[in-house]
């Protein structure tokens, strides 16, 4: 049987798909402002690599209990 939390979740799993796609949107204009030139598929990975960098900081900044899956 699923938890609440996970039932709510889901209800937010697409909301949260978009919102992710859309800040690596933010971060592509803003290298294509900064960097003439830029290689697309390799500031992708950078930006996607830098999404899970911070993911990773915000999962430790929570309290143990709530970090723990």
């Amino acid at each position: 049987m699923s938890s609440i939390e996970d039932i709510e979740l889901e209800h937010h799993r697409a909301q949260m798909l978009h919102d992710m796609r859309a800040l690596v949107e933010k971060y592509r204009a803003i290298f294509d402002w900064d960097v003439p030139g830029v290689n697309q598929a390799e500031a992708d990975r950078l930006i996607v690599q830098a999404m899970h960098d911070a993911l990773d900081k915000v999962a430790s900044d929570l309290p143990s209990t709530a970090s723990k899956s």
